[in-house]
This record gives structure tokens, C-alpha cells and sequence, in this order.
């Protein structure tokens, strides 16, 4: 009666805006006090984490992130994206799908892309005469295409969770990714075909390779570099830091180093430590689920109702687009990981094919009505009632549930290129 009590008032508490790291935190204290276990194991656990270098590629790759995002890159991308793309019909629908993928996998946030890439995709879209509708749902869904492609941070902190290698996720997102971006250009060349000319980039080909020549070979270089065996993946993340605070402080000057650059410091170590915090939290949750044997129990429940690998993928779909629907990617790796990795391995699923699953499940849940995140940032981005962007965003959501169901039935997809570099 007093653990029921104690659950309704955490819940009650979590309803009323209080922070995830807290509610976590005092499932776990209570549980270990439960079982008569000294509360410092989630001291120890996080001390443990802290001994893992790869830990260092999170501040990294995010600072990264953000100098980007506070620069003038998002622009220079529109334009070779335009400049690629403007022959085909949908071309800048095509471009702004391209451009938000490859924005998101540098930044590592779907809603950061919406912010920054919003403001100056939508009135473009609207001047070359883009329905309203097909725009915002456009924009609202293309957030979160870039979550599989390295450098994503949510692939990082996957790989860091579930002990998986985070180069094998690297390579494992990239044709899912496509995947989407595929589908998703498709359904707007044929959408727009008929209503739409084929768009008129106004900069000279030359003038727009020239403004990102220094930008373009970033992907190049983190790829290249990690799977020529130059470099790990926590060195990359250094590389990638450094290269890109020269090119945006001192070549391009879109960053001021007197004006600018503390606040994009601050501003970043921000959701570092706002993902350290949940981190430290949830591995002590996690820690405790595992000597309980809370996975097993789980998995000894459902075996009776799910009887073969096909019905339990069809069910973690289902859960996980409602977690992601529900709690932000960061968090719902932490809690989550550790409870689906040994049911996933008891049904047969290859682990690096379940991250792929996981993340692009939990991507889509950024948009998936009624609580989608990406819903409610591109609502007050665009000045849009959010009951509109539901409706805007349902024929997009349902192509990337079909990119989901392939990705999820064809682990081929995944790990092929994995096994390229075994």
C-alpha cells in the first residue's frame, strides 16, 4: 500500500512539470532502499561510466552542434541543396527535406532544425508558390530524418547505453536514413508535379559550392576518418569541434569570438549537463531493473502472448512510437535501453539492428499526434494552431510508418554495410 502510495505521488508529481532526473531518481533510491541495497551503487555506476572515453564525444560533437546552428550554415546548405536538386519537380521540397537531414545529424536535435531551418524554409517554400499545408507538414516531419546519421549524438549516447559499437550504429543508420529522405522526396516530386515549376536558383552554381566549400567536407571527414581507421569516434569528435570553430570563428566570422562564442559555449554544456544528470539517474534505474531481473520477468510475461521475433518487433514499434511521442529521445534511451536490449536478444534481435529501430521509432514519435514534440515546436515556430499541423503532417507521417516497417523487416538494410567493414 505505501509503494502504491509512493507511485501515485512520483506520478503525481512528474503530471505537475517536475524535472525527469528527480522522478528517476527517486524510483531508484526507493527501490534500492526496498531491497536493503546502499543507495551509493548509483555512485559507483556513474563513476563507472565516467571511466568510458567515448563519454567525451558527447560535449564534443554537441558544441559542434550548436556553432553550427548559430552560424550562417543553414543557409549555405539551402542553397547547394537548391542548387543539387532544382531539374527535378519538388526540388525544393527535395532540397529542404535533404537540408534538414543533414542539419539534424550535425546538430543532433529534430528541434533545433525546425528553429533554425524553419524561419528560412517556409517563406521560401510559400514564394515558389508550395501549398501552405504541404509546407508545414513538410517542415514539421523533415526534423527528425537526420537522427540516423552520424554524427548524430542520439546514436552516441545509444552505443554508450547499450554497449554497442557506436562505429557499427554509424554505419547501420545510413541506409535507413536514406530510406526516409528517399520516400519522403519521392512523395514530394510526385505531389508537386503537376503544380509546381521546376525552381530557379538565382546563385550562380560556383558562388554556392564556393560560400560552403568549407563545410561540405565535414561529413567526409568524420566518415572518412573513423573508417579509415585514422581516427575513433571520440576523435572525430574532437576533430570535428576544432575544424568546425576555426571555420565558423575565424573564416567564415559568423560566430564573434568577443560577442558570440561564450553564449554558444554556455548554451551547449547546458544540454550536456541536462543529459548527464538524466544519465546519472537512470543508470542507477537501470542498475537496480537488472538485479532485479525486472527484463526477464517482462520477457517470461509477453513470451505468452508473443510467440515469434515478428510479434514482438510489431509490438516495440507500437511502445516505442508512443515513448517517443511522449518523452524526448535522450530520456527514453536512458530508462528504456536497458529493459528492451535483454528481451530484443531473447527474441533474436541483433543488437545493432535494434538500435537502428529504436531511434528511428523515436524520431517519428516527434511527430506523431497527439503530443509530438516536433508538433508543438514547428506550432510555435510557424504561428500555426497545432490541430493544423496534425493534419499537415499525417501523409508524411504515414510514409516514413512504411520507411519504419521496411527498416524494421529488412535488418539487411541496417547492417549491410556493417558487415562491409567486419
Amino acid at each position: 500500500m505505501i509503494t502504491l502510495s509512493i507511485g501515485l505521488l512520483l506520478l503525481l508529481f512528474a503530471l505537475f512539470g517536475t524535472p525527469l532526473f528527480i522522478i528517476i531518481s527517486a524510483i531508484a533510491l526507493l527501490a534500492f532502499h526496498a531491497v536493503e541495497i546502499d543507495p551509493s551503487a548509483m555512485i559507483i555506476e556513474l563513476n563507472r561510466l565516467t571511466t568510458q572515453s567515448v563519454l567525451l564525444a558527447i560535449p564534443l560533437f554537441t558544441f559542434a552542434g550548436y556553432l553550427l546552428a548559430e552560424s550562417k550554415t543553414p543557409e549555405r546548405l539551402v542553397h547547394i541543396s537548391r542548387l543539387v536538386f532544382k531539374k527535378l519537380p519538388g526540388g525544393l521540397g527535395i532540397a529542404a527535406l535533404v537540408t534538414s537531414a543533414a542539419f539534424t545529424a550535425l546538430t543532433g536535435a529534430s528541434g533545433v532544425t525546425i528553429i533554425a531551418l524553419g524561419g528560412l524554409l517556409y517563406p521560401i517554400l510559400l514564394k515558389e508558390k508550395y501549398p501552405k499545408k504541404f509546407s508545414l507538414g513538410l517542415l514539421t516531419s523533415s526534423g527528425n530524418l537526420g537522427l540516423l546519421f552520424p554524427p548524430s549524438l542520439p546514436i552516441i549516447l545509444y552505443g554508450l547505453i547499450s554497449q554497442v559499437s557506436i562505429d557499427k550504429l554509424f554505419l547501420a543508420g545510413i541506409l535507413p536514413g536514406i530510406l526516409m529522405v528517399f520516400l519522403l522526396s519521392v512523395y514530394s516530386a510526385v505531389y508537386m508535379k503537376k503544380s509546381v515549376p521546376v525552381i530557379q536558383e538565382k546563385m550562380p552554381a560556383w558562388q554556392a559550392i564556393k560560400n560552403a566549400g568549407w563545410e561540405i567536407p565535414l561529413p567526409f571527414i568524420i566518415l572518412g576518418g573513423i573508417y579509415s581507421g585514422l581516427f575513433t569516434a571520440v576523435e572525430a569528435a574532437a576533430v570535428t569541434a576544432f575544424y568546425v570553430f576555426i571555420i565558423e570563428v575565424f573564416i567564415y566570422k559568423d560566430i564573434s569570438l568577443t560577442k558570440d562564442l561564450a553564449r554558444v559555449v554556455r548554451e551547449s554544456m547546458i544540454l550536456v549537463g541536462g543529459i548527464l544528470v538524466i544519465l546519472s539517474a537512470a543508470l542507477g534505474l537501470s542498475n537496480y531493473m537488472i538485479d532485479a531481473e525486472i527484463p526477464t520477468r517482462i520477457f517470461q510475461s509477453i513470451s505468452v502472448f508473443l510467440t515469434s521475433k515478428y510479434s514482438f518487433l510489431l509490438a516495440l514499434n507500437l511502445f516505442l512510437l508512443l515513448v517517443g511521442a511522449v518523452m524526448d529521445i535522450f530520456s527514453a534511451i536512458l530508462v528504456i535501453v536497458p529493459v528492451i536490449i535483454p528481451i530484443a536478444t531473447s527474441f533474436g534481435v541483433d543488437p545493432v539492428h535494434l538500435g537502428i529501430i529504436f531511434l528511428a521509432n523515436l524520431g517519428i514519435g516527434y511527430s506523431t499526434p497527439p503530443v509530438g514534440m516536433n508538433l508543438f515546436i514547428a506550432s510555435f515556430r510557424f504561428d500555426e494552431p497545432v490541430l493544423k499541423l496534425y493534419k499537415a503532417s499525417l501523409p508524411f507521417l504515414a510514409i516514413l510508418l512504411v520507411a519504419l516497417a521496411i527498416i524494421t523487416y529488412i535488418p539487411w538494410l541496417s547492417l549491410w554495410l556493417v558487415s562491409l567493414f567486419q
